[in-house]
C-alpha cells in the first residue's frame, strides 16, 4: 500500500477518504465552495464537503462506486467548468497518473489533491513547486475502516494552481 508496507495495493488505489482526512481542509476552503471531485470512488469525500456546507457541481470516476457519479476519465473529457470551479480530489498515488492529474487540472482551477506528504522533499516534485500554493499536513490515515492499523506513510493536501503566480514559498533542499 505505501513504501513502508507489504500489504498488496486495492485496484486504482480505491480507498475511500475518511471524516478525518477532510477535516484539516475544512479551514482553508471558502465559504460554500463549489468544487468538481473528478475520482470520486464510492463518493465518501463528496459526502463529507457537502456535510461541511460544501456543493458538489460535479463527481466522476473512471470506475463509481456509487450511484450520482458520473463514468468519466479526467483525461479523456472535456473539463465541467463552471462558477467558481475548485478541484478536490483523493486522487491515485501512482505518479503515472498523478503527475498528469496535477498539470491537467491546475491548468484550468485551484486543485487540492490529497497524497503522501513526501512527495514535496524529492526531485520529481521540482516540476510542479511553482504552482504549489499550499500544502496541509494530515499526519498518519487510517484507510481501512475495521483494521488496527494506519498508513505508513504521512499525508497532506495539496493546493495547485497555474492560473496565478503561486504565492506560497517553500524552503528546503529537493533530493538529488
Amino acid at each position: 500500500m505505501g513504501k513502508r508496507s507489504d500489504f498488496e495495493r486495492i485496484p486504482r488505489d480505491f480507498y475511500p477518504t475518511p471524516f478525518e482526512v477532510v477535516k484539516p481542509l475544512l479551514p482553508h476552503l471558502a465559504p460554500a465552495t463549489r468544487f468538481f471531485e473528478p475520482c470520486a470512488g464510492d463518493g465518501a469525500l463528496v459526502r463529507h464537503l457537502e456535510g461541511a456546507g460544501h456543493i458538489c457541481a460535479r463527481a466522476s470516476d473512471i470506475a463509481p462506486q456509487a450511484d450520482g457519479i458520473e463514468t468519466k476519465c479526467v483525461f479523456k473529457s472535456p473539463l465541467p467548468l463552471g462558477r467558481d470551479p475548485v478541484f478536490i480530489t483523493n486522487p491515485p498515488w501512482d505518479r503515472k497518473i498523478l503527475h498528469p492529474l496535477i498539470d491537467k487540472l491546475s491548468r484550468f482551477a485551484p486543485t487540492w489533491l490529497l497524497f503522501d506528504a513526501d512527495w514535496m522533499h524529492t526531485k520529481q516534485s521540482a516540476t510542479f513547486m511553482p504552482w504549489l500554493h499550499k500544502v496541509v499536513s494530515v499526519g498518519r490515515v487510517k484507510w481501512i475502516p475495521d483494521s488496527k492499523m494506519t498508513g505508513k506513510d504521512n499525508c497532506a493536501w495539496y493546493l495547485f494552481d497555474q492560473t496565478k503566480p503561486a504565492k506560497t514559498q517553500f524552503y528546503g533542499r529537493v533530493a538529488a
